[in-house]
């Protein structure tokens, strides 16, 4: 009976999850990122007083509503550039996970800067069939400061017709081209392993406020 109940309390709570969760539309950019922009938004508004206590909580926000749409692969393999080819598969597989962890962190901290803002996203527009990257611009609106202008850019899958991010450009400062010449150097002389490692330093550091530094 005992395991009868707790079955039936795993398909119930499995069933609200599905009900509970958002359609998102992958074919449409720009319908995909305002869902999961509101989706997003909306949550770090009602669990700011756990973010406040503990700012780590961010990361399982950006790891539950934004890492699914997110190809974290092709942002990894952008950064390598022309060191791509002189990886094994081992090297590709380690560096990609690292550089998702670190995507992780830095989405998270760039969070850190919403508390209750206004989230003003850019209007649809018709995207033409053989456009295979846009950019899809939300503006954090705080009374208190300028608003802040997240450029989110997305790169549509071919085959599935469905888009997915890879790069986040802040206040016009893309990550992906940051760290594309912040990492060239080392790439080049000591190669993919030890940028790896530096992408596991960086991806460990604890997630802060600004009013805690």
């Amino acid at each position: 009976m005992r395991s009868l109940v707790i079955s039936a309390l795993g398909v119930l709570l499995t069933l609200t999850s599905a009900i509970a969760a958002p359609v998102v539309d992958k074919t449409d950019p720009y319908k995909m990122m305002a869902v999961v922009s509101t989706t997003m938004f909306d949550r770090l508004k009602a669990e700011q007083s756990k973010i406040t206590q503990n700012p780590e909580h961010l990361r399982v926000v950006v790891q539950q509503e934004l890492l699914p749409y997110v190809n974290s692969r092709y942002a990894a393999y952008k950064v390598l550039g022309p060191q791509l080819k002189k990886t094994t598969k081992e090297q590709r597989n380690a560096f990609v996970d690292a550089f998702t962890d670190y995507l992780v962190a830095s989405y998270a901290q760039v969070l850190t800067q919403y508390t209750d803002q206004k989230i003003q996203i850019e209007p649809a527009k018709t995207v033409p069939a053989d456009r295979t990257i846009v950019s899809v611009r939300v503006d954090i609106i705080d009374k208190q400061r300028p608003p802040i202008r997240l450029d989110f850019k997305l790169r549509k899958n071919k085959k599935t017709n469905e888009w997915q991010g890879y790069d986040m450009v802040a206040e016009g400062v893309s990550m992906i081209s940051t760290k594309q010449s912040e990492w060239s150097g080392q790439l080049r002389t000591e190669g993919v392993e030890a940028v790896t490692n530096t992408l596991k330093t960086l991806a460990a550091k604890p997630i802060r406020r600004e009013t805690d530094k």
